[in-house]
């Protein structure tokens, strides 16, 4: 039985073959997934880890794919979306969310509960998993800043939970974390007031509707931010506001986001990204460095 079969078997309903992977990603583009899989309790991670790693398949982890662009060719292997684990449980001033959550309802949960320290983070368009993986952040407010604890799966099927003292967390970074699934975060939060901190949350929102082409599809900001710098003031300064490949353009309300306002294909989006830092190299000097996770093989 080869080991799509033991997949099938294994997860029933919960196993999805050849995948299109523009349902699943921000992106709206995106070949398929050659298996797409929905594990639910530790030990359907653990089988699926068990699995790949006794027959050498590539595996990977998919939140809300707001940060990810995958190829038209689709990828390989095993893909296991954390989306069906998505509880999230509010004790005093504690708030544990599993991997799947969007993050931008724990905000709002945290908000209407009167916990204060993760109203500036609304609206970031990613999976708790991934705002942990990646330390998200917005407005002055990081993941790591009120986070306590969060457990996590390695790839030999051991549970770990870490406190946030035991791993290094900077710019969009994570150092120390094993190889696996974060499987929950809890955050430990601040007493506030409901009202102010809904308040605090619409003004976010608002401001990034404001500022940011969410009427197209994306995937948030393309590149990190360069030491000293932001990535679409030197993209603006170079004369890319507005740049196309194919249904790929650069913003005009933001140039650091590329977004796909014509049925762009993955390589439109890639090809736009190569040619940003390209020319922002050529005009600055500077080397844009890619925040978002390119999957698959790209040309």
């Amino acid at each position: 039985m080869d080991y799509k079969q033991e997949l099938q078997q294994f997860f029933n309903g919960n196993c999805v073959l050849r995948e299109p992977m523009a349902a699943h990603t921000t992106y709206r583009t995106g070949g398929p997934a050659e298996v797409l899989v929905y594990p639910q309790t530790v030990e359907e991670w653990q089988f699926v880890f068990k699995l790949a790693r006794e027959q050498q398949i590539p595996l990977r982890v998919l939140g809300c794919g707001s940060n990810i662009l995958v190829s038209g060719q689709g990828i390989d292997g095993i893909t296991c979306s954390t989306r069906k684990i998505n509880q999230i449980c509010v004790k005093g001033t504690r708030l544990t969310a599993q991997a799947g959550a969007a993050l931008d309802q724990v905000c709002a949960r945290a908000c209407q509960a009167g916990l204060g320290g993760m109203e500036k983070l609304s609206g970031i368009p990613g999976s708790v998993g991934g705002a942990v993986y990646m330390n998200a952040g917005a407005y002055g407010q990081e993941t790591a800043d009120c986070l306590a604890s969060f457990e996590v799966l390695d790839a030999d099927g051991n549970l770990h939970t870490l406190t946030q003292q035991e791993v290094q967390f900077s710019y969009r970074k994570v150092t120390g974390l094993p190889a696996g699934v974060i499987l929950s975060a809890t955050f430990e939060l601040q007493p506030a007031n409901a009202q102010e901190l809904l308040q605090a949350r619409r003004s976010v929102q608002q401001s990034r509707v404001e500022k940011q082409p969410l009427e197209f599809p994306s995937a948030g900001s393309v590149f990190k931010r360069p030491v000293g710098d932001y990535a679409s003031r030197l993209i603006d300064a170079a004369g890319l506001r507005g740049l196309t490949v194919g249904g790929a353009k650069v913003s005009e309300k933001h140039a650091g986001f590329i977004v796909n306002f014509n049925h762009a294909t993955p390589e439109d989006i890639k090809q736009l990204m190569d040619q940003v830092r390209e020319k922002v190299h050529e005009k600055f000097g500077v080397e844009l460095e890619l925040e978002q996770i390119l999957w698959g093989k790209f040309s």
